[in-house]
């Protein structure tokens, strides 16, 4: 692979000799090149068959077919792409395939600047390969070189190469935070830094959210302004009008890869991707007289040590609003369903972002902090008054936040509560449920998250322990032991460990049998503990009849360093692993079920609350 940075843009060349040793490598033979018609048609400079002492042209006899189709309709994303196809044919075991061909990508968004990544992929095949970048004269790139290449580096004028034969495979060191996967990697950027980046894409929004003076979108605002009083309650009209009433569709036709479209466009047409989304919004929310600019954020949670990278756009995936509110923050983003409101924290996890601004915004970042709420919480009622030996009413209820609970409200928003009920009972009766009398879904904008209840009855397993004793274990009760933190010997032993931030709580409610005595039942005891920067915590309660158990585990500290790595890994023997279980012994005379720990039951405390006693009360904040 070869990158020449001129004039008119980048040229990027392509070009490989394999061999083809098995059948399943045929498949090579179906050549594929794509671009943008906004770009220069590429160029193939050959195509060739290396057969013992033969050598065939193949593109004397065949030719490619050119075609317009759009791969990811079906994901709402209009590009334009064009695709130019060969197949290569009578390939056969044996031969090697000699492929080179020449693309181009002139961005008019980008102007004169130009920016992107070569990358030697860790676990390259056995083979010769080479990396070079070039330049015409006054389009030198800042560059930055990852260290494990640069032996491998050779400097002409204008040019730099990298040759390898064989590369070695790469192993990151393993858990480590994701800055430390970057490997044989070669920057190269026109822009001096971050703040140059934004003051590039700042008024590329500015002009895009500036309205036409008979503009719909104006009277819109003012629809707003006469409902609404408070600057959030208008924000957040705002935020709504532009989620409900503008389909998401991605658009990178005609140079709108980084480009966004003008807002009363996007409202004339009631469609836009995330740039057009967001001029959309930026244009209300000045016609509001609330102050807001975009931010350039990676959606997919790979900014990780992006403050260690040159300014690249192609870092960024999406791009949302920031409005400053009455002396607060809040994070507005267009794409996501219409119950999404204004939020402290953007939904996406976010590390790094860039303000876009006319005088130019460094890279920021966003503190990261232990979440207050549960990411996803469980709470299971039995009602088993009855007796041990008849089935029991069942309460079950999941509150979903995040991410994960928008999808739940896309995918039940659209289902009647009959067809959700049938569904349930097709899927559930005769597994884990008797029966199912009730299912309800809600989705509580408030508490940002998806609720979706489940009534009906179930037969209770107790564990028959003899003379008349029985045992439960409760669902979601125990934790297994974590996993010990080592790594090879070839390793960076000094790396940090990470841990994906989660949070999950369960929370069980026993209603005891009748005839039985408070004094006569036991449990499992209790515990509150933090290993690998993951607090783990069981609590107890026996109180108006009913065992309370209440099981969280939450990551308090992602990153962690490796002597405290090591000095956990020492604790995992002592860890309790024991199941929640509790136990009615009619020979036992006094209670003991927990360890003075307040525990509310499913059905006595609001559960949508931003803080739930689902970690330790020490550790809450």
């Amino acid at each position: 692979m070869s990158i020449h940075l001129s004039d008119r843009g980048q040229a990027q060349y392509f070009g490989y000799r394999v061999k083809i040793l098995q059948s399943s490598a045929l498949q090579l033979g179906n050549i594929s090149i794509s671009w943008m018609p906004s770009s220069d048609a590429p160029v193939v400079h050959e195509i060739k068959l290396f057969r013992g002492d033969q050598v065939i042209d193949v593109l004397k006899d065949s030719s490619f077919e050119i075609l317009r189709r759009e791969n990811q309709l079906e994901r709402a994303i209009l590009d334009g792409t064009l695709t130019a196809i060969l197949r290569v044919p009578d390939l056969r075991v044996g031969d090697e395939l000699e492929v080179g061909f020449t693309t181009f990508n002139n961005d008019p968004t980008l102007g004169h600047n130009e920016a992107g990544l070569m990358v030697l992929t860790p676990n390259a095949s056995p083979g010769r390969y080479r990396l070079g970048l070039s330049w015409d004269q006054g389009h030198k790139p800042n560059l930055k070189v990852t260290d494990d290449i640069m032996a491998a580096m050779t400097t002409v004028d204008q040019a730099i190469d990298f040759r390898f034969d064989n590369p070695a495979s790469l192993s990151p060191p393993k858990d480590a935070p994701a800055r430390y996967q970057w490997q044989r990697a070669v920057e190269y950027t026109d822009f001096a830094d971050w703040a140059a980046l934004s003051r590039r894409f700042a008024p590329l929004y500015e002009k895009a959210s500036t309205l036409d003076a008979n503009s719909d979108i104006k009277r819109e605002s003012t629809r707003i302004a006469r409902t609404h009083t408070s600057p959030l309650d208008r924000a957040n009209a705002a935020l709504k009008l532009v989620q409900q009433d503008v389909r998401y569709i991605y658009v990178g036709l005609n140079g709108g890869n980084l480009t966004p479209a003008p807002a009363d466009e996007t409202w004339r047409r009631r469609y836009g991707d995330c740039k057009g989304k967001t001029a959309l919004l930026l244009a209300l929310l000045r016609e509001l007289d609330i102050d807001a600019e975009p931010v350039l954020v990676n959606s997919g949670g790979a900014d990780d040590g992006l403050d260690q990278r040159l300014p690249i756009p192609q870092y960024f995936d999406h791009v949302l609003v920031r409005a400053h509110i009455e002396g607060n923050i809040y994070w507005l983003d267009g794409t996501l369903p219409p119950v999404a409101r204004a939020g402290e924290r953007p939904v996406f996890p976010v590390n790094w972002f860039l303000p876009l601004t006319q005088e130019g915004s460094n890279l920021e970042k966003l503190e990261w902090r232990p979440a207050t709420a549960p990411d996803e919480l469980n709470l299971y009622e039995i009602d088993a008054r009855a007796g041990f030996d008849e089935p029991a009413r069942i309460v079950s209820t999941e509150i979903v936040r995040g991410i994960a609970g928008l999808q739940k409200q896309v995918q039940f928003s659209s289902v009647s509560s009959g067809q959700l009920l049938d569904v349930f009972r097709q899927s559930g009766i005769g597994d884990a449920w008797q029966t199912i009398d009730d299912v309800k879904w809600r989705y509580d904008q408030e508490a940002g998250a998806s609720i979706l209840t489940i009534t009906g009855t179930r037969t209770i397993d107790w564990d028959d322990e003899g003379e008349g004793a029985r045992s439960l274990a409760l669902p979601g009760g125990g934790f297994s032991p974590p996993e010990r933190r080592v790594r090879a010997a070839n390793q960076d032993q000094t790396a940090p460990f990470y841990t994906e931030p989660t949070y999950t709580c369960n929370v069980t409610t026993v209603r005891l049998p009748e005839l039985t005595e408070a004094k006569n039942w036991s449990s499992t005891k209790s515990f509150d503990t933090r290993l690998f920067g993951r607090n783990y915590y069981r609590a107890w309660e026996l109180r108006d009849g009913s065992i309370r158990m209440i099981r969280g585990s939450r990551i308090e500290q992602p990153e962690i360093d490796a002597s405290a790595a090591r000095r956990d890994n020492e604790r995992i023997a002592g860890f309790d692993n024991t199941m929640g279980l509790i136990t009615f012994n009619p020979s036992t005379r006094s209670a003991s079920v927990g360890s003075g720990e307040t525990v509310p039951a499913t059905y006595d405390f609001d559960w949508t609350a931003s803080e739930v006693p689902c970690v330790s009360p020490a550790k809450h904040d």
